[in-house]
């Protein structure tokens, strides 16, 4: 019903900047929570950070407050994430991720996305 499209990871240096973007198409005014998550080599899938599309209200992991920030694009149905003073521990495949519903707070766990991106990969080098 909604298909996600990843784009703007590389390779950059710590202290650094890089944006990525996610393209949604397919039934998307159906989606409430759009967000992104990131999974590093030998680790779980973690939240990243997740915007509620029609009241543009957001929510960010504390490993990241202060560094990233998430915002959208109505008309392009897109969702943003500008990552600033990168740090090697950002390393990771970032995947978008959307939500038909949710309750009251924006959800940090994978079950309570719908639909998934295929992923891009974020390298920071030291």
């Amino acid at each position: 019903q909604v298909q996600l499209v990843e784009s703007g990871g590389g390779l950059v240096q710590a202290g650094g900047s890089l944006r990525l973007a996610c393209a949604a198409s397919g039934r998307t005014s159906g989606t409430e929570v759009m967000g992104w998550f990131r999974q590093a080599p030998g680790k779980e899938r973690e939240f990243v950070a997740a915007i509620r599309w029609s009241y543009g209200s957001t929510r960010y992991a504390d490993s990241v407050k202060g560094r990233f920030t998430i915002s959208r694009d109505g008309a392009k149905k897109t969702v943003y994430l500008q990552m600033n003073s990168l740090k090697p521990e950002d390393t990771a495949v970032y995947y978008c991720a959307a939500a038909a519903r949710q309750g009251l707070r924006i959800g940090v766990r994978e079950e309570e996305y719908d639909y998934w991106g295929q992923g891009t990969q974020v390298t920071v080098s030291s």
